[in-house]
């Protein structure tokens, strides 16, 4: 997955702490840790994803 390109989380604060990284494929958003870049990505069809923000912007409006 090293040809993604990567971004840090809006929301991601610039302590360094808890932190995710999201990377946009053609069909999938592939979500990372940003301490661990190594580690384990969550991979989620494009469509599941937008469902998900949309709720997510909804439940902290």
């Amino acid at each position: 997955m090293n040809e993604l390109s990567w971004f840090k989380s809006s929301y991601s604060g610039s302590g360094g702490g808890e932190c995710v990284e999201v990377a946009h494929a053609v069909a999938t958003v592939h979500v990372r840790d940003s301490k661990e870049q190594r580690g384990p990505v969550l991979s989620v069809p494009s469509g599941q994803w937008a469902a998900f923000i949309g709720h997510v912007g909804q439940s902290h409006s």
